[in-house]
């Protein structure tokens, strides 16, 4: 019976990955396409304004799935950067990479709609509470990582010093999704994900939860379309180097 660690290595050759990628990511763009499309449909005509909010609560459905997945693309890149460390996982520092700025426009994302709904909410562009600063530090984590990779030429070598950083800002990440709970802020607490059930009306749910599933395969289209890019570069630097030692 195989291991876990032979398992992983069974998936770290990037050929194999190459042949399953390019199956995936037509399908997969297609179906995103219908989703989004779907879930904006519902967003910008077949959901009501909010009674206190009015129109302005139609940025939600675009701040909300961003916000989410500033925080589920981290930690995807931080579990692939974990495998890459401890079992060196080629395809999980592929993945590690490729996932890192596109977490950073998501990022990016969140923090411009939130600034957008918050001037007419809040009065103010921007205020320095606990969600929202911690938001702006996971930011600056992801440039963080991406410049660290970008000053190291040898992808292998960037490998290890991207990982223990990756795993270290993973730190922010619970900071960011309780600090509602630890500390009083202007931001609003969860309202789908409770125990006791959401406290969104279902006419707004509905779109908000379309957008986000459209916005979770996006990412895994775009994170597909990155891995196998730089699969390519890779390959490319290798070929060079040979010939440069032949």
């Amino acid at each position: 019976m195989l291991t876990a660690s032979q398992r992983l290595q069974a998936f770290a050759n990037p050929t194999r990955f190459m042949a399953l990628s390019g199956r995936l990511v037509a399908p997969l763009g297609v179906l995103t396409a219908v989703v989004m499309a779907a879930g904006l449909y519902f967003a910008l005509f077949a959901s009501p304004p909010d009674y206190q909010q009015g129109e302005t609560v139609r940025i939600m459905y675009i701040h909300v799935p961003s916000a989410w997945l500033s925080l589920f693309v981290y930690s995807v890149m931080a579990v692939s950067s974990g495998v890459a460390l401890v079992f060196r996982h080629p395809i999980a520092d592929v993945c590690a990479k490729a996932a890192a700025p596109i977490g950073a426009a998501f990022t990016f994302l969140a923090l411009v709609t939130g600034s957008l709904w918050g001037e007419p909410m809040w009065g103010t562009w921007w205020v320095w509470d606990a969600r929202l600063t911690s938001v702006l530090i996971l930011f600056f984590i992801y440039l963080g990582y991406m410049a660290l990779r970008a000053t190291i030429d040898d992808p292998h070598a960037a490998t290890r010093p991207a990982a223990v950083l990756a795993l270290v800002g993973f730190v922010n990440v619970p900071i960011i999704h309780y600090s509602v709970n630890w500390w009083n802020t202007l931001h609003q607490p969860a309202s789908v994900f409770r125990m006791d059930g959401p406290t969104v009306a279902s006419s707004m749910l509905v779109p908000l939860m379309t957008l986000a599933i459209g916005f979770t395969l996006f990412f895994f289209v775009m994170l597909l379309v990155r891995m196998r890019a730089e699969v390519l570069r890779r390959r490319v630097r290798a070929m060079s180097l040979r010939r440069a030692e032949g």
